[in-house]
Parts: C-alpha cells; structure tokens; sequence
C-alpha cells in the first residue's frame, strides 16, 4: 500500500527529494533507484534537523508497537502523523507519539488495495489536534491513490475496514465463485475464467459510470421470467447473499475492534 501511494504522489508532482522512507527490508533500496527518494534503514539515519510535514504509518499492525514510538521526536507543531495500518486507534498514536505538554496531531486511515490502480477509497479521521490546513494536506495525499471521505466518528472505521478495506477481497472471491460456476455448468476452464473477470470488472466499471444505483442496474439486467431472475432468485434468497455478507462484515467489524485492543 505505501508503494502505491508512493507511485501516485510522484505521479501528481511531488518532488522524490522530500522523500525519506524508513524501511530494513533488503529491497527496499531499489526505491532509490526506481524514484530517486531517500531510502535508509532505521528512524535513526534520518537527519537531526529534519521537520517532516506528514509522518506516514504504512506497516502492519502487528509491527506498530516496534516502530511507533521511534518517531516521537518528530512531534511538533509543524506535523501531522497519517496511520494507514488497521485496528490501530488515534489513541494508540497519541500515547506513543504525543503527551499531554505536547499533543500530536494524528490522522486514522484505512485506503483499499485498488490504491494500486488509483481506484482505491480512503475514510479517514483527524484527531482534534489537526488543522485545516494539516487536514487538507492529508487529504491531497490520500486522493492521489483514489477517492476519499472523512469521518469524524472514530468508531466508524472498523466497519469500514470490514467494508471497504476487505471489501476487494470479496469481489475477488465473487470472481472465483463465478468462475467456478461456469467450470461445473460444463464451460473450459480459461474461458469460464476470463467470462467472471472480464463480467466483475466491466459490471464495476458501468456502476462507476453509471449514475444509477446497484439496485436499479441489477433490475436493468433482469428479464421478468428469465435466466438471470432465476439466478437472482437463488442469491436472494433469505439465507443467501445478504444475510452472508452482513454476517463476514460484522465478523471483520469485530476483529478490527480486536487489533485496536
């Protein structure tokens, strides 16, 4: 996810020398060459004086408490600091990165994969410590990989992960349960593959364009009496689609709410 966002902020101007990335890992280097950022292993080879406008958080959630803390001395007037991982609360940042005297200003995001595309979709969060123009600037970054909302209800953003953040995941599977179907309806199997994907992607498409909603261009496509209002009959059935997919977004809901204990 930090590489895409990479690739889309270089796209929109930024300039690779304002650039510093933390990262120990052994290709991590390539980013210099590939970009022309700078690149280096610990918080500590950053320079003394610097004064970083944005702090971005983009690992795990399980590795946070291990890399937090680093950047406490960072915390100033002049910078905001922009989570991307899951489960990690505002809370969380502000007892590693702020203090009382000094609070930080801290931003909760959770973007999606299609980031990787520019087709992402980002909620986000600003503690009460961020300004306007903080705000904005984070905002910018984060429309560099797609669209993005804000929410002022913290409590939101682990429905969102589930929804939002998980959501290409689900498509996907959509996808390979299509594919599978047409595998056991008799169809070879690269073309059943390529009729699932190429459907999954044309039908978001036509929704991203469209100014309809999903509801009524599902009716669009139903026949009264016809094959597809056979189908529908099936994955609208009262133990079919919908009580599943609010049953997989209450259990994601809750294992997020679990990360941020």
């Amino acid at each position: 996810m930090g590489g895409a966002m990479l690739e889309g902020w270089l796209e929109r101007g930024l300039s690779p020398t304002g650039v510093f990335i933390v990262d120990p890992g052994p290709a991590a280097s390539a980013l210099n060459d590939q970009f022309g950022v700078t690149v280096v292993s610990s918080p500590d080879d950053l320079p003394d004086d610097l004064v970083p406008t944005v702090v971005i958080y983009a690992v795990k959630p399980q590795m946070m408490d291990a890399v937090a803390p680093a950047y406490a001395r960072f915390n100033g007037p002049d910078t905001v600091f922009l989570s991307i991982a899951a489960g990690k609360t505002i809370a969380y940042f502000e007892n590693h990165i702020g203090s009382p005297a000094a609070p930080a200003a801290i931003v909760r995001a959770m973007p999606n994969t299609p980031a990787a595309v520019r087709r992402g979709i980002t909620v986000a969060c600003p503690n009460s410590h961020v300004s306007d123009v903080q705000k904005q600037f984070s905002d910018d970054l984060l429309q560099a990989v797609g669209e993005v909302e804000w929410v002022e209800d913290e409590g939101m953003i682990d429905a969102v992960t589930a929804l939002s953040g998980g959501g290409p995941a689900y498509v996907f599977l959509l996808t390979e349960c299509m594919a599978q179907a047409g595998l056991d309806a008799g169809l070879p199997e690269d073309l059943a593959n390529k009729l699932a994907r190429v459907t999954v992607s044309g039908a978001g498409e036509l929704m991203r364009q469209s100014p309809e909603d999903p509801a009524t261009l599902r009716k669009n496509v139903t026949s009264p009496a016809g094959t597809t209002a056979e189908a529908l009959a099936v994955l609208m059935a009262d133990d079919a689609w919908q009580p599943l997919m609010t049953k997989a977004i209450a259990a994601a809901t809750a294992r997020s709410k679990e990360l941020a204990g």
